[in-house]
């Protein structure tokens, strides 16, 4: 019963700041469109799909997509959130396709219109090999998000890979 006193005593409920508003903008049920660039090489690849995403309390959101990529049925989940402490926004992404786990960490433009989450993960043409990564989401308006991902290349310049077009399906 003491364990369960000290527990509930430090238990800290945090209040929502205008940072975790923000992220509730994404909230709602999406339709998107992508276009992935596989390689110097090859064609673009199109594929769409649909993406639910609500809320976990105030603090938190989480978005679970489900579509295609690389030709193939996927289910994505991303989380976000904002740690105050950190002064970071921070989430993860999973999906079905791969077995990493990615972690983000990222930042809020001045205008409050885009959000920029940085990662690390599996390079994607080189096995074995790690590289540095950027997942760039733009609110074109309240109904319409842009996600932008790019890659770090070995000449220190961002690659954009891939595009995808968010419309909410229930606009109010």
């Amino acid at each position: 019963m003491e364990t369960t006193e000290k527990n509930q005593a430090s238990m800290v409920w945090v209040e929502p700041y205008k940072e975790h508003h923000w992220l509730q903008k994404l909230v709602g049920e999406w339709t998107y469109e992508t276009e992935v660039k596989m390689g110097p090489d090859q064609p673009p690849e199109k594929a769409t799909g649909t993406e639910s995403v609500r809320s976990l309390g105030e603090l938190w959101i989480l978005a679970e997509g489900q579509g295609e990529m690389c030709g193939a049925d996927a289910t994505t989940i991303m989380t976000l959130g904002y740690d105050p402490q950190k002064q970071r926004y921070v989430g993860t992404w999973i999906g079905s396709m791969m077995s990493y786990l990615w972690l983000y960490d990222g930042e809020l433009d001045a205008a409050k219109k885009v959000l920029t989450l940085n990662s690390d993960g599996p390079d994607m043409t080189v096995e074995g090999k790690m590289a540095k990564y950027r997942d760039v989401i733009e609110f074109e308006s309240d109904d319409h998000r842009v996600m932008t991902s790019y890659v770090l290349g070995d000449d220190g310049q961002w690659q954009r890979f891939m595009t995808a077009n968010y419309r909410r399906s229930n606009p109010a």
